[in-house]
């Protein structure tokens, strides 16, 4: 969610009610406080979600490609994963110890990079299931650390996709899909075992009907998959799929059972994919999507006691330029002067990605013969390449409520888990109860 994809959405949405659309703001662009973030990895100067959420989640920079490791493990490094010594822990952990709530709320895979950042060990983003790890690997996958890991079997609240990561080859999920695990494991089952375990009163549900009617005074902790692999895009989205609003909603109103309080970790994680496919109409609504969940989160806390940080993980390449009169649709062509061969050009593009199309007969692709309009159209890129790559540059911070006045400035991007932790008096660093 980079500042060109804030800036594109706010006309989006603006244009969706009838305004020109420069002229609004999402709902966290209101917040009294905003600052930017360096997202480079240890060993990449373009991060990726992994080490990226392992920053703004756990307070250390990692390598690329890493969840919840020190920079001292490389991806791929199983023996460095399974030694336990180079672990870092993390505001979900913190949170924890502190007899918090917690819980986690994403639109991708439960399993995916960042979502994983806040309760995974992992030498390797990819190993989400046993299927993934190398043949003869000993390291936990990480669906299994978030059932049988000391902090993800912990979490009260978890919402997302990726409910083939959970079920062996030899089950199916409620929609008739084989799971894709090689073990024999049910871990969804597993999970509603271990929360009883612990004393928590489980609840495993798998679509929108089931949590809109989920009882909170019988239970005290959920497991919500609803889709086989990521949730499907908001455009897409069929009427039994929550959005990411609703599951929200769902998981404050759990979480703030606890009189301790409670730590929430909420991710519009297809805005991401929708930009890797250069699809900018999809990546713009799922950015809309996230200002809305904001804005129910906003009216559902009291930002006098309650912290509320919006950022991103990275950045990616969409541009947006020209001289377009106020009101020209963002995801259409410019309307000033086409480009120097004579041929329209769009105000939003890619640095790189599947959007390229190539020369034809010494001319730049005539854009007026596609279907802009279409859902899945792939916005132009300049580069060839089968997924669009992340962009190198700050992402912005937005924060409002206690002690908000600290993520102003420019600073690096493990130092927000550090902010928060001070904030919400958690963690083993100095805090403002200790000051």
């Amino acid at each position: 969610m980079s500042i060109t994809t804030l800036a594109a959405t706010r006309v989006y949405l603006g244009q969706k009610y009838g305004h020109k659309g420069e002229e609004i703001k999402l709902s966290f662009e209101a917040f009294p406080y905003t600052g930017l973030a360096k997202t480079y990895c240890v060993d990449s100067n373009v991060a990726d979600s992994a080490c990226s959420g392992t920053a703004y989640l756990a307070g250390v920079k990692a390598n690329s490609g890493t969840l919840g490791l020190s920079a001292a493990v490389k991806r791929g490094d199983c023996s460095g994963q399974k030694e336990g010594v180079h672990f870092v822990s993390g505001l979900m952990e913190w949170a924890q110890k502190a007899g918090k709530a917690t819980g986690i709320v994403t639109t991708t895979r439960i399993t995916h990079a960042t979502p994983a950042a806040s309760y995974a060990h992992s030498a390797d983003r990819k190993w989400e299931a046993d299927t993934d790890m190398p043949k003869g690997s000993r390291c936990d996958d990480i669906a299994l650390q978030l059932v049988r890991g000391r902090v993800g079997s912990r979490i009260d609240v978890i919402m997302g996709g990726g409910r083939k990561n959970f079920l062996s080859h030899k089950l199916k999920d409620i929609e008739g899909n084989p799971g894709y695990r090689r073990d024999n494991a049910d871990l969804i089952k597993e999970w509603q075992l271990n929360r009883k375990s612990l004393g928590a009163s489980p609840k495993y549900v798998y679509n929108r009907t089931q949590l809109q009617s989920l009882d909170l005074k019988k239970y005290d902790s959920v497991l919500g998959l609803f889709s086989y692999d990521h949730i499907p895009y908001h455009l897409e989205a069929g009427d039994d799929v929550p959005a990411l609003s609703e599951m929200t909603e769902k998981a404050i109103q759990m979480l703030s059972k606890n009189k301790n309080g409670y730590f929430l970790f909420i991710e519009g994680g297809r805005i991401d994919t929708a930009h890797h496919e250069t699809k900018a109409r999809k990546a713009l609504d799922e950015t809309a999507e996230l200002a809305k969940a904001v804005e129910l989160a906003l009216r559902m806390v009291d930002t006098e006691e309650t912290l509320i940080v919006v950022t991103s993980d990275h950045s990616h390449t969409m541009s947006y330029s020209g001289y377009s009169k106020r009101g020209t649709d963002i995801l259409g062509f410019t309307n000033i002067m086409n480009a120097s061969d004579n041929m329209p050009y769009t105000t939003l593009s890619y640095a790189n990605g599947p959007g390229y199309k190539p020369h034809e007969e010494f001319q730049r692709h005539n854009l007026m013969l596609d279907d802009i309009g279409n859902l899945n159209y792939t916005y132009p890129s300049l580069v060839p390449i089968a997924r669009e790559t992340h962009g190198g540059e700050d992402v912005a911070i937005f924060a409002k409520g206690p002690w908000s006045h600290l993520f102003t400035g420019n600073y690096e991007q493990n130092f927000i888990p550090h902010a928060i932790a001070f904030a919400a008096c958690i963690g083993p660093g100095f805090t403002s109860c200790k000051s």
